[in-house]
């Protein structure tokens, strides 16, 4: 079982791991406005790149999970995120609502605590591209949802191309989620194979594994497709498997992300 019971030490390898991922040269703000839209979501891994420095993004979504006899809904699933220069990112997840989230206290409804993180894109070097995410829960939700503490978590997404049409990404993760029985550290490992089939079409499937260091493992298979009717907008679907007693049996989601460009080459330099 993963276990990892110390920020500091988890702070130290993050650190290792930006100092051999150097950074480079910083392009001006408003220079990626052309590329094309990249998510975080439906994936658990998160992105390994950020989006360009300038451009205000919202991703958002809905899922619906069954478990037995259970059946939870979740939205909007609404993530902001602001392009920065140096390839930062600040992000901002807004309140979800949960239809009979399963509780410390039973089932519930109501709505999560919002979140907020800064990613640092690193590389690319050797084929890889790396970011750290640095974030933190605060308790702003429902009664029965919030967590009722200040929840930190970090985050190491990765990714590399083999060829055109397939990229090869995963994460490591640790979290300290606030519990009744005190905080329960979390570390988590994904990974994920993409194929591009067509221009605005991909496809993908990835594994998850959930490491609680009390209670049981959730292992998960998260399958689905992507497209982008337009460079600046990507609906998604997924459907994720549980794989073991802690998991979910199923979900499916469905999403749409669009992204804007607020900052421009030619007025950030002028």
């Amino acid at each position: 079982m993963l276990r990892m019971a110390r920020v500091p030490w988890v702070s130290f390898v993050f650190a290792l791991t930006a100092m051999a991922f150097p950074q480079s040269p910083p392009k001006p703000c408003g220079a990626g406005a052309q590329s094309p839209i990249s998510t975080d979501r439906p994936q658990i891994t998160e992105a390994s790149t950020v989006i360009p420095c300038g451009s205000l993004q919202f991703e958002n979504g809905f899922a619906e999970t069954d478990n037995g006899s259970r059946w939870g809904l979740d939205l909007t699933e609404t993530w902001m995120r602001w392009g920065v220069p140096a390839k930062g990112e600040v992000r901002f997840a807004l309140p979800d609502y949960f239809a009979n989230d399963e509780t410390a206290s039973g089932l519930s409804s109501g709505a999560s605590d919002v979140v907020l993180g800064y990613k640092q894109q690193l590389g690319p070097t050797h084929g890889f591209d790396i970011s750290i995410i640095p974030s933190l829960s605060f308790p702003t939700g429902s009664n029965r949802i919030s967590s009722h503490g200040y929840d930190p978590s970090l985050q190491a997404p990765w990714s590399r191309e083999f060829s055109k049409n397939w990229t090869a990404a995963g994460m490591f993760s640790v979290a300290w989620p606030t519990q009744p029985a005190g905080r329960n550290t979390t570390g988590q490992a994904s990974v994920y194979f993409d194929r591009q089939i067509t221009n605005p079409w991909d496809a993908w499937i990835e594994y998850s594994g959930s490491f609680p260091q009390r209670g049981g493992p959730a292992h998960i298979l998260n399958m689905g497709m992507s497209y982008k009717p337009a460079s600046h907008q990507q609906i998604d679907f997924h459907w994720i498997v549980g794989l073991s007693a802690a998991a979910p049996d199923d979900s499916i989601g469905l999403g749409y992300s669009v992204r804007f460009q607020l900052i421009h080459a030619k007025t950030a330099t002028r």
